[in-house]
């Protein structure tokens, strides 16, 4: 692909450039020896109007002046000229030019004939730096065409080569890659589809662990109250039959019960830990877990759950990843901590920023506070980074949005409300049936 786009840009360059530099190399030579013939023709006119000037007065047309002329800063310096009078004879100076040479001829009124010779090295000499100046100049056009193409290259192949990684990431599960949009708008357009298709995927693959995870809870509870039933009626009767019989259908029920979680751990094998969850859910963990350590300290934990919108993330890492922001504000922090979820820049994602109003995160360590090992409080400096690496393994991010007061936004990606965590069967259409109607 690179290779095909260098040799289209550069074959366009290369035909512009003789298309319209060839030509200008011979137009641009030939403007410049019209321009010395037109030059020593307008002396020469000069010359001559002196000459007709005398003849008319009456006046000796002399050798000293038309040496005057041929020593002068004129085009005609060194060179021949010729003046037929006819009533005077023929006055000669300077010699005859070898060719190359330019000459011209001028009849005056009185009949008088001047004509001048000067050697053409000089009108060469001008034509060839014209040319080589052209030509420099289409070989340096062709040459900042070459660069130009290969640059303009890269920047066409390097969005396509990130949009097959965005692909393959989409393709291997990662439903939630991103890349900067390049600025090509129909590379753009298969980017935000990507996006979307990502998105589609993840909701649907949420919804499947949720029907799984709800249909196996809903399975196995009946299915442990049967065995239980059955382990006493077996333990209880005294028919030899009936406990036979109890111990078959025991068996089955466990078999029944092997199945079932065999479907289900072969779901999340193949689905991720990932699922569709209510950030709500993790506020009310939360708030269970650290509201009480707050109040001994004599502060307030306050959680708003402003998006109220699914997000695609593992109920298990964004508790873990709230407790640690929640527990070094409660170390380290003053004031009221909050946690509140907003709707990010675009409908896809969900913003958690967690604050209080303490002293936060001094300048020099706000590039390092997430590397591991560095800490501003003496602790193992373990926590967040941590951290950090648990949320962007579920497609999310956590940086240091502002230092002081401090505030640390967790990102994580959302799923349309459509394929809201609670609805995880669609309703079936309508069928009618002669005058009833049912719902499958």
């Amino acid at each position: 692909m690179r290779a095909r786009v260098v040799k289209m840009i550069a074959t366009a360059v290369t035909v512009a450039v003789l298309i319209l530099g060839i030509p200008s190399v011979f137009l641009g030579g030939a403007l410049v020896w019209q321009s010395e013939q037109l030059n020593l023709e307008a002396q020469a006119q000069a010359l001559g109007n002196t000459v007709e000037r005398r003849v008319q007065d009456g006046e000796p047309v002399t050798t000293e002046m038309l040496d005057s002329w041929l020593r002068g800063d004129s085009q005609m310096s060194g060179g021949y000229v010729r003046v037929n009078i006819p009533e005077s004879g023929v006055l000669k100076r300077g010699e005859r030019q070898d060719a190359p040479r330019l000459s011209t001829s001028i009849v005056l009124p009185s009949g008088t004939t001047v004509r001048t010779e000067v050697s053409a090295w000089s009108a060469i000499w001008r034509v060839t730096k014209i040319v080589i100046a052209l030509l420099a100049g289409m070989v340096a056009s062709l040459l900042v065409g070459w660069w130009l193409a290969l640059r303009g290259s890269r920047q066409i192949s390097a969005p396509l080569i990130y949009l097959a990684a965005q692909a393959e990431q989409v393709g291997s599960g990662q439903v939630q890659a991103r890349v900067k949009p390049s600025g090509i708008e129909e590379i753009d357009l298969v980017q935000e589809e990507l996006v979307r298709t990502g998105e589609r995927m993840a909701g649907r693959l949420a919804a499947e662990r949720q029907f799984a995870s709800n249909a196996s809870h809903q399975l196995r509870t009946p299915l442990t109250a049967l065995s239980m039933r059955l382990e006493e009626i077996e333990l209880l009767s005294d028919n030899d039959d009936v406990q036979e019989e109890a111990r078959v259908c025991l068996e089955q029920v466990e078999r029944l019960t092997g199945v079932i979680n065999d479907l289900l751990n072969a779901t999340k094998e193949s689905g991720g830990t990932a699922e569709a969850i209510h950030v709500l859910e993790v506020f009310n963990q939360q708030r269970e877990e650290w509201e009480e350590a707050f109040a001994a300290e004599g502060r307030e934990l306050i959680f708003t759950d402003e998006a109220a919108q699914p997000v695609l993330a593992d109920q298990s890492v964004l508790a873990q990843v709230l407790a640690t922001l929640i527990e070094n504000s409660l170390r380290y922090g003053a004031g009221t901590t909050r946690v509140v979820s907003r709707k990010g820049t675009s409908s896809r994602g969900v913003m958690i920023d967690v604050s209080d109003e303490g002293e936060g995160v001094a300048e020099d360590m706000t590039e390092m506070i997430f590397e591991k090992g560095v800490s501003a409080h003496g602790s193992t400096g373990i926590g967040l980074p941590l951290a950090r690496d648990l949320i962007k393994g579920n497609g999310g991010r956590l940086e240091l949005k502002q230092n002081k007061p401090p505030i640390f936004t967790i990102s994580l990606p959302a799923i349309p409300a459509s394929l809201d965590p609670d609805t995880v069967m669609p309703k079936g259409a309508l069928v009618s049936v002669g005058r009833r109607r049912r719902r499958f």
